[in-house]
């Protein structure tokens, strides 16, 4: 329990973070690499065994507020302040695809996950999601190597208007579901408190579980069907 390695990036704040997936093929210490997301819209790759940064990229204009691997590492999947979503790739320093269906709202969560395109009817060798703080989550079939990327489902989760006295609302969030495929589960400000399980196949809510305050943080376990639902006091008065 001691501090590895700091790495200091001078007069930015690091806005998001995220591991470099484990490759098929374990390399031991070398592939450690960690992802971070700056308030001035550049990602910075950081070799955690050479102690060093290895890539700088800017495909922000503005503030990142999340960034995600794809599930081979090959890619780097971030969001800025104003909805947009990039697509990097880490070895050749480029920006290949930018998204621009979440504008005008901050990306909140994005995350992929393993799926072969029979599971859908879809080409890709992995889904992807992007949630913005608008209550709205788009859901992606991707294979980057062949330069595709298709719209899978568009989520749009109801809500009452914001309560006085409020700074800003309970965050959108969402996350595949590890132990119910096909389904990803999603928490934010609504009409009621409580988690909701939407099923891709279905393109409907399956299942709901009240809360007793809107949720703040939202984690799922990948070995039991448990799931980490995280409050903040200031929701718990609305």
């Amino acid at each position: 329990m001691e501090l590895v390695v700091q790495f200091q990036v001078l007069n930015q704040s690091c806005q998001c973070l995220a591991w470099k997936p484990r490759p098929i093929v374990a390399w031991g210490a070398e592939s450690q690499h960690v992802v971070a997301g700056y308030s001035d819209g550049t990602i910075r790759v950081f070799s955690i065994s050479r102690t060093e940064m290895e890539l700088k990229m800017h495909p922000h204009a503005v503030a990142l507020t999340a960034i995600a691997y794809s599930t081979d590492g090959e890619m780097i999947l971030s969001g800025g302040k104003d909805g947009l979503v990039a697509v990097s790739s880490p070895r050749t320093g480029m920006t290949i695809r930018v998204l621009a269906d979440h504008k005008g709202s901050p990306i909140t969560v994005l995350q992929c996950t393993r799926k072969q395109y029979r599971d859908f009817g879809v080409e890709g060798g992995e889904l992807w999601l992007a949630t913005s703080s608008d209550r709205r989550v788009s859901v992606w079939a991707s294979d980057w190597l062949k330069d595709k990327c298709e719209l899978l489902d568009w989520l749009s989760f109801p809500a009452p208007a914001g309560p006085e006295g409020l700074g800003s609302l309970p965050p959108s969030l969402a996350a595949f579901c590890p132990w119910e495929p096909g389904t990803l589960v999603y928490v934010g400000f609504g009409v009621q408190k409580e988690v909701l399980f939407y099923s891709l196949r279905k393109k409907q809510v399956v299942e709901k579980i009240s809360l007793p305050y809107f949720a703040t943080s939202l984690s799922l376990s990948p070995a039991a069907r448990f799931m980490a639902v995280g409050f903040g006091g200031e929701y718990r008065r609305v």
